[in-house]
């Protein structure tokens, strides 16, 4: 079964969610850091740690460098033993970030590898660390599906090669619908990183066609009866 991770950095919002079974982790990023308000990147980090009850959660370094991302990922991995230390597949300049995988996964220290789109970058990654490394993967369907591009493929041969690395878990990254969520489950996805918005969606599955077609209907009516049209 796919797990639910939220995708969030609001305090309020990581409060409200922890306490939900469905929610199983957290992911963040330094995107929704600033859009959550965060001042101070360690303090806030350490207040979301207090609210997300020790279930998994990805804090993303920003450094751009091998010597800062070191520095930063050792500081994250301090936090908390529930941390993921979030590292991008390459950097700004495009430069694969093999050496610090490699380093971190010497550290046995837990790792999401992000920005991640093509299985050949999964295979790279996975031939930087040991089999005891607990890796998260973070594939970008959405993305690559606002670009006219099929993640499907890319996620099923990631997948395949994983399967070697029982401690590595591939994860659908930037949902875009609920139905994501059912497609991701299909695959053998081991985690999805959905916005609360549409978790709370997912929690209301099971409706039948024929009740969607209903609601449908009742609502055109509705608009149209607001609106007070004759023809």
């Amino acid at each position: 079964m796919t797990q639910i991770y939220c995708d969030i950095a609001d305090i309020k919002t990581i409060k409200k969610y922890s306490t939900k079974k469905i929610v199983k982790g957290f992911t963040t990023n330094p995107s929704l850091m600033r859009k959550a308000g965060a001042k101070n990147y360690e303090l806030y980090s350490k207040e979301i740690l207090k609210a997300c009850k020790n279930k998994p959660i990805s804090f993303e370094v920003f450094a751009d460098d091998y010597k800062n991302i070191l520095k930063q990922a050792l500081k994250i991995k301090s936090w908390g033993k529930n941390v993921y230390v979030k590292i991008p597949v390459e950097n700004s300049k495009g430069i694969f970030m093999g050496k610090i995988i490699k380093e971190l996964s010497k550290k046995n220290i837990k790792m999401n590898i992000t920005a991640v789109y093509t299985h050949k970058q999964t295979n790279k990654i996975l031939s930087k660390i040991s089999k005891t490394t607990n890796l998260i993967i973070s594939i970008f369907a959405g993305r690559a599906g606002d670009v006219g591009k099929d993640p499907i493929p890319e996620i099923k041969k990631s997948i395949s090669s994983a399967k070697k690395f029982k401690k590595t878990k591939i994860l659908w990254a930037s949902v875009r619908e609920p139905y994501n969520f059912t497609q991701a489950s299909q695959l053998g996805c081991h985690i999805i990183t959905i916005p609360p918005n549409i978790i709370s969606k997912i929690e209301k599955f099971g409706k039948s066609f024929k009740g969607l077609t209903n609601d449908t209907v009742k609502a055109f009516l509705i608009d149209s009866r607001k609106s007070k049209f004759k023809i």
